[in-house]
């Protein structure tokens, strides 16, 4: 099998709601809009939003978004009004990691790579 392109798709409970966090509380540019749904830029990935579902929490689903400072990050989300569902912490791999969720609840581990990390790949 030879992939592509890929792209996550959720089907929120509440589209106006998701789109709002995702759009606005989140930041995350538009790659493309068509009728009942749009893509977002997540990094080197697409996160897609479209339809509509009753399903609720997905806790089997999370997200992974590296961002460049964690702590302005998580500052800057909790301002927003955005539940910390667990502050920074260094983990035993190295990484620095925080949790929040979308409003159907799917975890968003929000990354900060460490200078000296071997996943480190923009050196700025």
């Amino acid at each position: 099998m030879e992939v592509l392109s890929s792209r996550i798709l959720l089907r929120p409970s509440d589209p106006d709601r998701t789109h709002e966090f995702y759009g606005e509380t989140l930041g995350l540019a538009v790659y493309r809009q068509f009728p009942g749904g749009t893509v977002y830029f997540l990094g080197n990935s697409l996160l897609e939003v479209s339809g509509q579902s009753d399903a609720g929490e997905r806790p089997g689903v999370a997200l992974w978004l590296q961002v460049r400072n964690l702590s302005d990050a998580v500052a800057q989300l909790a301002l927003a009004g955005v539940p910390i569902l667990r502050g920074p912490q260094q983990e035993p791999w190295g990484l620095h990691e925080a949790w929040i969720a979308d409003p159907d609840g799917v975890r968003i581990v929000l990354v900060e790579v460490p200078e000296d990390h071997p996943l480190r790949s923009d050196p700025r």
